[in-house]
């Protein structure tokens, strides 16, 4: 990404820099009144849109999502890098999220509150209701340029909150287009804006009283600042990355496994918060999976993200390239050994890598790579795997692959993460499942019925009656 323009960007290809488009710089006064749009429409309450309208205009989305998506997931590969085949299925993926949201939004009701229990309570009848919690700033990161808008976004218009986008900078085209679906499906103006502001003017917007939802995706760094900004009052979701630990026990079937395992470690080039980047394997079996896993890392095709064939793409820019390898190289000086990769294949590319055993507090062990790069370490006894994975302060998604019941149960309860795989990769993720990171790997709990949820108030009405 490059700024040649006083009062604009480019946006280039992370494959090849080629030119994709231009986008203009939001000013901090075309930021504010945006601002002050969403709030002004959040404010007046006669021009909420009400269940049914948010319900017609995202059916109407879902039908011109589905009549562009070819298109879609091509800007997407192109302004992200992930290849085409997997781009298809994020939009595709987009789309049953969207689904997913309409059906959320009949989901959106009260409870009844108990009353006449005592004698204070007598003469009462008490229930809740959902209603928008207020203007919600969704600031988006560029590996899924056109699901993690859907996520941030479309959950806030279900919710029936104003919404302002702020998508990467890197990758905006994607956010961009779904703006500009959401006002050709019947939106009306307000509801959902696109700010392309720097980081100075992001941050005074989170820290505006009218802000009273963020929901950031990305680094911790930055997430963890942008919260302590956050408004009095004004709630937030977090999503940051982990350093997902898998564990292979000896009775795993190598078979099944290795497929999924090199799937969650290198796609996307391993740029998904919860990529496979460390694997615990039982000694047993170490020699056996380490020729497979290598074998398996080895056939994938690294290039163009638009040739249908690739299966691994570039890292979003040529300073991650270069951070990757600085990594790997570190983590091989220091005792790690390199099984396969370890390269640079261009200035954007990298080559799918394995290291074993590379020292537990190398950085490839103890912070999220972001790139393809798997390392493996061997264990005989599970307490000490388990203990291992556990070290780093990362709480998101973990795995283990076992045959036994007894292990699988232990495990699943004792390793750090929201959520545990049993017999599948650390990445796996379906959007109406609870997702989201503890301690250093976030704040708070997405997905897309979750997600609503967090944008709404659930408040309540008391009614007193002689009658009752």
């Amino acid at each position: 990404m490059s700024d040649p323009h006083k009062n604009g960007f480019e946006v280039l290809s992370p494959y090849d820099n080629s030119f994709i488009g231009s986008m203009p710089i939001s000013t901090k006064a075309q930021a504010f009144s945006a601002l002050e749009e969403a709030y002004k429409k959040y404010s007046e309450r006669e021009s909420w849109l009400t269940p049914a309208t948010r319900i017609s205009i995202l059916r109407k989305f879902v039908e011109l999502v589905k009549d562009d998506l070819n298109s879609l997931a091509k800007q997407a590969a192109r302004e992200g890098g992930k290849p085409l085949k997997d781009s298809i299925i994020e939009v595709q993926r987009g789309i049953e999220g969207v689904e997913v949201a309409i059906e959320e939004i009949g989901q959106l009701g009260g409870t009844e509150i108990p009353m006449r229990l005592t004698t204070a309570s007598a003469q009462r009848f008490a229930h809740t209701f959902r209603e928008p919690r207020g203007v919600v700033l969704a600031i988006s990161a560029f590996n899924h340029p056109f699901n993690l808008i859907i996520h941030q976004a479309i959950t806030a218009i279900a919710a029936g909150c104003p919404v302002l986008v702020k998508p990467a900078s890197a990758t905006p085209l994607s956010a961009l287009s779904i703006v500009g679906l959401l006002a050709k499906a019947g939106l009306p103006d307000g509801w959902c804006q696109l700010l392309t502001c720097k980081k100075d003017v992001t941050e005074e917007l989170v820290g505006d009283t009218r802000i009273s939802f963020m929901t950031f995706i990305g680094s911790g760094k930055v997430g963890w600042y942008l919260r302590s900004k956050l408004a009095p009052g004004a709630a937030c979701a977090l999503e940051h990355g982990g350093a997902a630990p898998v564990i292979v026990d000896e009775t795993a079937d190598l078979s099944d496994s290795i497929p999924l395992l090199t799937r969650g470690g290198f796609y996307h080039a391993g740029q998904v918060c919860v990529s496979v980047q460390r694997l615990f394997v039982h000694h047993s079996i170490l020699d056996d999976f380490v020729a497979e896993f290598v074998k398996s890392a080895s056939k994938l095709k690294v290039g163009d993200p638009l040739d249908l064939s690739t299966d691994v793409g570039p890292l979003i820019s040529e300073r991650e390239v270069e951070r990757v390898d600085e990594w790997v190289q570190a983590a091989v000086q220091a005792g790690a050994q390199l099984l396969c990769g370890g390269h640079k294949l261009s200035t954007t590319m990298y080559a799918p890598t394995v290291l074993l055993d590379p020292p537990d507090d190398a950085l490839v062990s103890t912070r999220e790579v972001f790139g393809p790069v798997v390392a493996v370490y061997s264990y005989k006894d599970l307490d000490e795997a388990i203990t291992r994975a556990n070290e780093p302060d990362f709480f998101f998604q973990a795995s283990i692959f076992t045959k036994n019941l007894d292990t699988a149960l232990s495990a699943s309860r004792r390793l750090h993460g929201t959520a545990v795989m049993v017999n599948d990769h650390s990445a796996f993720r379906v959007d109406w499942m609870p997702f989201g990171g503890h301690r250093q790997s976030g704040l708070g709990i997405g997905g897309i019925g979750h997600s609503i949820r967090d944008m709404t108030l659930e408040r309540m009405v008391v009614f007193r009656s002689p009658a009752l």
